[in-house]
Formats: C-alpha cells, sequence, structure tokens
C-alpha cells in the first residue's frame, strides 16, 4: 500500500472554487483500480499546542492506493488531465508526501 499526502497551497480566497473542482473528480477517483482511499481535508482550528498554525488557503488530500503502479496510473488519468487546468489559476503549490507503512 502506498500512503499521499498531497499538500495543495492556494493563491487567497480560492479555496472554496478550487473545493468546488475538486468534488467532481472525488467519484472518479475512487472508481479507479487500485484506489483505497482518496479525500479532500482542511486544517480544523484548535488550541492543541503541537498544532501547526492555521492555513485557511492550503487543501490538504488523503490518499490510499494499492501500489505505485496504480497511483502512477491515477496521474496520468484522462479526468485527471482536464482536471489540472480547471484549477491551474488557483494553486500556487502543490507538495506530495509519498509513503508507505512502517
Amino acid at each position: 500500500m502506498v500512503i499521499v499526502v498531497a499538500e495543495i497551497h492556494l493563491n487567497p480566497g480560492t479555496r472554496d472554487a478550487f473545493l468546488q473542482e475538486f468534488h467532481q473528480i472525488v467519484p472518479l477517483v475512487r472508481a479507479e483500480d487500485g484506489c483505497i482511499e482518496y479525500g479532500p481535508t482542511v486544517d480544523c482550528e484548535t488550541s492543541i499546542g503541537a498544532q501547526i498554525p492555521f492555513r485557511p488557503d492550503v487543501v490538504t488530500v488523503v490518499e490510499k492506493w494499492e501500489s505505485v503502479d496504480a497511483l502512477e496510473a491515477h496521474l496520468v488519468a484522462p479526468h485527471m488531465m482536464e482536471y489540472r487546468p480547471k484549477v491551474k489559476e488557483f494553486v500556487k503549490e502543490a507538495r506530495l508526501h509519498i509513503l508507505e507503512p512502517a
């Protein structure tokens, strides 16, 4: 299994528009071969001291894939190729953390 934590840093004030587009691809991604889990999350404001500062312009996508091959196929899936241009103007930077169970 491969776990992906994708941090998507957005231009200020674009989170709602980004999420509107993102939610449209979620069912398509979840139907892909090898997808175990896929969904967007946003920072939760708490008083827990160890938490990083609240980031209103970040969406974190949590993903689980059966294999690296499944993840690589996802990255070039037709719906992902169509989705990226739709959100390009919202995205400042994206970082992937690709992990495996220890």
